[in-house]
């Protein structure tokens, strides 16, 4: 019997027709830079001033090299879920980052990745078989994030794949995200490539954008998993995306629910997209419409997303980012 893995992986390779130079070439050249925040030249964390860093609800304590070390995942609330494996607590050196450093310990995730928690197991294994292959890539490769990531699906094995799999999908996924409407959005800079206020606390028109802040940007940068998010969405955007996420909006063929499950929190192998990050959820139909997403599981989604315009994306993923996750 072929292995489960290496078999999905075949099928991806068979499936990734297209070379990731191809969808370089022929994807758009405009990828929002709010959507990809990058590190200005020159940046530089904060120095390590040797202080510890703690959040609320939680005894633990950690300095800030810690919360800095990718072969590390800061576990601040370890009764909340079951004992982290190896790959996902501390990774291996020195290809493999430790999974919940990136992702955090109980997969909340952040605006830069993915949130992992409860998205089903055949479905995490599915997008690292993608990564491997090159099937799943992203529009600016230049992102630490994604660089790691597919770094790691590169230098990962398959055990550790499926004990990462198996420990995610088994978690409930938080709610962190609240959304507001507005003309208007904090003034932001890039910190660590996510958006971060400025501190004066001065606002700006929001234009056609989501600004994705963390309410709290230590605990955020902690990698604290009950950190909490606002997200700015232009006026009107939650309205849009209810008709475009319900089919009936003539730029979606289809209501999401037909494959995402009537309430939006995943069927089978299909994942949940209720209450994800909005800035999140803007990248993957970007990416699937601009040809960086070309794996078996991402096909069904061309058709949906070809007609989408970015303030439709927009709307959609503000719409989502109110549901219950």
């Amino acid at each position: 019997m072929p292995h489960p893995i290496k078999g999905l992986f075949a099928l991806a390779v068979m499936h990734a027709c297209v070379p990731a130079w191809a969808q370089l070439a022929s994807a758009p050249l405009d990828p929002p830079v709010w959507a990809y925040p990058v590190n200005p030249p020159g940046f530089q964390l904060p120095p390590d001033d040797g202080s510890v860093r703690r959040v609320p609800d939680s005894a633990a304590a950690y300095s800030i090299a810690q919360t800095r070390d990718r072969f590390l995942a800061p576990d601040w609330h370890p009764a909340d879920h079951a004992p982290l494996p190896g790959v996902v607590a501390t990774g291996r050196k020195p290809g493999v980052s430790a999974c919940g450093y990136c992702h955090r310990a109980e997969g909340t995730g952040g605006p830069e990745n993915a949130g992992l928690a409860g998205l089903p197991f055949a479905y995490i294994v599915e997008q690292m078989v993608d990564y491997r292959s090159g099937a799943r890539s992203t529009a600016v490769p230049n992102r630490a994030p994604q660089v790691l990531m597919i770094a790691s699906a590169k230098a990962v094995t398959d055990d550790e794949v499926r004990e990462a799999a198996a420990y995610f999908s088994s978690l409930a996924p938080r709610a962190i995200l609240r959304i507001v409407e507005s003309g208007e959005a904090p003034k932001t800079t890039v910190a660590n490539w996510v958006l971060a206020r400025v501190g004066s606390g001065e606002m700006e028109a929001i234009g056609h954008r989501i600004i994705e802040v963390a309410d709290v940007q230590e605990h955020f940068e902690s990698r604290d998993t009950h950190a909490s998010f606002t997200a700015y969405v232009p006026a009107g955007s939650v309205a849009r995306g209810r008709a475009l996420v319900g089919g009936s909006d003539p730029a979606t063929p289809a209501a999401c629910s037909t494959c995402h499950g009537p309430d939006l929190r995943g069927l089978g192998a299909v994942p949940a997209i209720a209450g994800r990050s909005p800035t999140y959820v803007f990248r993957q139909l970007y990416e699937i419409q601009a040809g960086f997403r070309s794996g078996p599981g991402s096909a069904p989604m061309k058709e949906i997303v070809a007609r989408l315009s970015h303030d439709d994306m927009i709307g959609i993923a503000a719409y989502l980012a109110t549901l219950k996750p």
